[in-house]
């Protein structure tokens, strides 16, 4: 093309030091066994160790008292095993007990990659000409376990972007809440897993529920039910997938006085425990004119992915459900940010192969779609998709698109869709808009710059993107120079 990226000189680089405190469960019996040993431990004893912990890991963590009793808590159910109940325990010892199993997990050891950015919701004490953003990001640590963090920053005049500070205290959700469902819409649900009609009786378990029940509630009765027939193995893993669905609905509640950096979302339900993978996040405006925060992410089990959205209007409290219907089965999906023609409007990934469009009248429900793009040139043969959700502008919609070419080559490009019929392709760019140069082709997985979403500051695009899946940058592009050549392909 033409018009070139221009490059900054910023990079987001995997941090191994920052961690968050886990809970790690080590059976039964040695859970058992160690509860056992520090009951029977020296008060004095007790005390040195506790104190040394404590001195240790205060600095590392916010409240790590706090995070010890919570841990307690998780296995104190294994006190009747000797004989105990939770309140005969001192408080210092519950500590101690915890802080056994408590465990570090550094979330960016590994990679620190896939950027979307949106505008701050906060826009205050900035200077004229200048934008505070966010920046998500996929970080990845041990055992590839991705989850979801941020940074924030302002873009000046010049969208020379300058990172705001960044919280050493890292935390998950202060508060997870899980769904609470109505049985009619649950039915509904339901019946859109195919492989459920006819096969498990409602009296086996809707017709045990209340009209509105909880997670818990399921999942109880959902195990009395097991023991009370009996199921063709072949068949048993249909309540797997009533589980595996509803572990899906949740929220998270961040504390107050955590910094926008310091907040993590980590795996959560059943279906993302491998990972929280490129979330791609859009500024969403309503039908009355409201706007709030919307990110497509696929959930990974380690055997199958989950499409599902997240929404937030502050960045403290995040809503997490699934996408059903039959085209919310693959990765990459992006949310247009307002309706178009009175409907949703998704970009998606059916075949791994093409682009494609849908449209639904509920955004948590996608059952029809239609190829938008095809691969058409070289450096796209192996597959063409899109890197986060289309950006509006006044000549059409634009999409940052990834294509794949020899090598596995990861570039991005550019398309130019019609504003009132997205479906219709006004141009396409024929070269690359961003190659991976010297720099950026080593990494994890080498020869690769991908994007989760972009935005426009100051009539230039601003592009965040991932280099080689290890770490990431941005870079910027004349806006009107780009549609130009998208309008007027040479």
């Amino acid at each position: 093309m033409q018009v070139t990226v221009g490059r900054k000189n910023i990079t987001f680089n995997p941090d191994p030091s920052r961690v968050i405190a886990r809970f790690l469960f080590t059976g039964d019996q040695r859970v058992v066994n160690t509860i056992r040993f520090v009951l029977e431990m020296p008060e004095d004893d007790a005390s040195f160790v506790l104190k040394k912990t404590l001195r240790d890991f205060s600095m590392r963590h916010r409240n790590i008292s706090r995070i010890f009793e919570h841990h307690f808590n998780k296995v104190a159910h294994l006190l009747s095993s000797l004989n105990k109940r939770p309140e005969e325990i001192d408080y210092n010892k519950k500590i101690l007990i915890g802080s056994y199993f408590t465990m570090e997990y550094s979330i960016e050891s590994a990679a620190f990659f896939n950027p979307s950015i949106v505008e701050h919701p906060d826009q205050t004490e900035i200077k004229t000409g200048a934008k505070r953003v966010i920046i998500s990001f996929r970080a990845t640590g041990e055992g590839h376990i991705s989850s979801i963090v941020f940074r924030t920053g302002i873009l000046d005049k010049t969208n020379k972007l300058t990172l705001e500070p960044i919280g050493n205290m890292l935390e998950e959700a202060e508060h997870i809440r899980r769904h609470t469902y109505n049985k009619k819409s649950f039915a509904l649900k339901l019946d859109e897993m195919q492989e459920a009609h006819g096969i498990i009786p409602p009296e086996l378990i809707l017709d045990k529920l209340e009209e509105e029940f909880t997670y818990g509630e399921l999942r109880k009765c959902i195990e009395e039910s097991r023991k009370a027939v009996h199921l063709a193995s072949d068949k048993k893993y249909l309540f797997n997938q009533i589980i595996w669905l509803a572990s899906s609905h949740y929220e998270l509640q961040f504390s107050l006085d955590t910094n926008i950096s310091e907040r993590v979302i980590f795996p959560v339900s059943d279906n993302e425990k491998n990972g929280i993978e490129d979330a791609r996040f859009v500024k969403f405006t309503d039908d009355d004119n409201k706007t709030k925060y919307f990110a497509t992410y696929t959930a990974y089990d380690g055997t199958t992915i989950l499409p599902k959205l997240l929404e937030t209007e502050d960045f403290y409290h995040f809503k997490i459900m699934p996408l059903h219907g039959e085209i919310a089965r693959n990765k990459g999906m992006a949310l247009f940010p307002r309706k178009v023609n009175g409907k949703f409007a998704m970009l998606c990934r059916l075949d791994g192969f093409n682009n494609y469009i849908a449209f639904s009248d509920n955004i948590n429900i996608w059952r029809e779609a239609k190829i938008l793009q095809q691969p058409k040139y070289p450096w796209e043969l192996i597959q063409i998709g899109n890197c986060g959700s289309p950006i509006e502008t006044e000549e059409g919609w634009l999409v940052i698109t990834h294509g794949v070419g020899p090598m596995r080559e990861y570039v991005l490009g550019a398309a130019l869709f019609d504003i009132d019929n997205p479906e219709k392709e006004i141009g396409r760019a024929k070269t690359p808009l961003l190659i991976p140069n010297t720099e950026e082709r080593e990494g994890y997985v080498p020869n690769v710059v991908y994007s989760c979403g972009s935005m426009v500051h100051n009539d230039d695009l601003i592009i965040p993107y991932a280099m080689s899946d290890y770490s990431s940058t941005y870079g910027s592009v004349n806006l009107r120079g780009l549609l130009n050549e998208l309008k007027n392909p040479k």
